[in-house]
């Protein structure tokens, strides 16, 4: 797939993705069939078409607004906020490369839940080294972390608990993905720049991109949350980076004007934006991505990996 068919863009949809099931909706979104119910029955985010005489099917629009849904959980923002976001989501269909290591490890997943509600950290940190090791960060961060995540959210959302819960674990995967950041002999002499916009607070996601990126000795200048422009500009103007990537959860952090002010340098960096803030923003020249996969790929096509 070309660097232009992964920008934002809407796409046409082929008959099969236009009306789906529960249980295949939820595969692809790496979700439970039962937390796509409570999505529906809770927040109004169901299937749409119906047709006499059939379960009811989603759509492609559906689907969208579901991927967004599910992008703003997991980037850290409350069920009940990212369905109000998602609701109001115009619902255009961005085509996106298939994650390739996508094999949910359920089984693992409900051992760490229950590990995490009686917060017991040495536990939950031992299992998630364990399978960082064996299977490396992205296969860990889709088919463990992200699960892990979802869970803990939702019964956040639905009992009012699960907070310390969410915090300890938030903080073992920081802690193990900060592990792995060092880079003994990077390929990229000057390290690609990774930030969060805007007040954006949740920073887990870059977290996870950076650790990824040091699995192929890329190493990563790290400005974290709430990262102020004028920090972002400076780096770029002493360092000029191959890739800029400017990660926004929320849309109010999605700021064009950000983008607009970054200094022009020769050579030009790869600006690519992530998080489901930035969807329907307007920004030319600029790459968006929607996974971990497709940010590591767009930062290697920019060292010309």
């Amino acid at each position: 797939m070309s660097s232009e068919s992964r920008l934002a863009v809407t796409e046409p949809v082929d008959s099969d993705l236009a009306r789906m099931s529960v249980a295949a909706v939820a595969r692809r979104l790496g979700i439970a069939p039962g937390t796509l119910r409570t999505w529906d029955r809770r927040y109004g985010l169901g299937p749409t078409e119906h047709c006499v005489g059939e379960h009811r099917k989603y759509s492609a629009k559906d689907l969208a607004r579901l991927r967004y849904m599910h992008k703003l959980v997991i980037s850290g923002v409350t069920p009940a906020e990212a369905a109000r976001i998602a609701v109001a989501h115009d619902g255009a269909f961005s085509e996106e490369l298939p994650i390739a290591t996508l094999s949910i490890d359920g089984q693992l997943v409900k051992t760490l839940f229950r590990a995490a509600e009686v917060l017991d950290r040495r536990l939950l940190e031992s299992l998630m080294r364990d399978y960082l090791d064996a299977h490396g960060v992205e296969a860990t961060w889709v088919n463990v972390l992200v699960p892990l995540l979802c869970i803990i959210g939702d019964k956040w959302e639905r009992t009012g608990e699960s907070i310390a819960t969410e915090h300890m674990v938030t903080d073992v995967i920081k802690k193990l993905f900060a592990e792995r950041v060092d880079v003994k002999a990077p390929i990229n002499e000057v390290p690609i720049l990774l930030a969060c916009v805007g007040e954006e607070t949740h920073s887990l996601a870059i977290s996870a991109l950076a650790a990824a990126l040091a699995e192929v000795n890329i190493s990563v200048q790290f400005l974290g949350a709430r990262t102020p422009s004028p920090a972002i500009n400076e780096v770029i103007r002493r360092f000029t980076p191959a890739a800029i990537f400017l990660w926004a959860q929320l849309p109010a952090n999605a700021s064009p004007q950000t983008v607009a002010a970054l200094p022009a340098v020769r050579p030009a960096p790869r600006v690519i934006l992530g998080g489901p803030g930035w969807a329907g923003v307007d920004c030319p020249g600029v790459f968006v991505v929607s996974d971990l996969t497709q940010a590591r790929q767009e930062i290697m096509y920019a060292l010309g990996l």
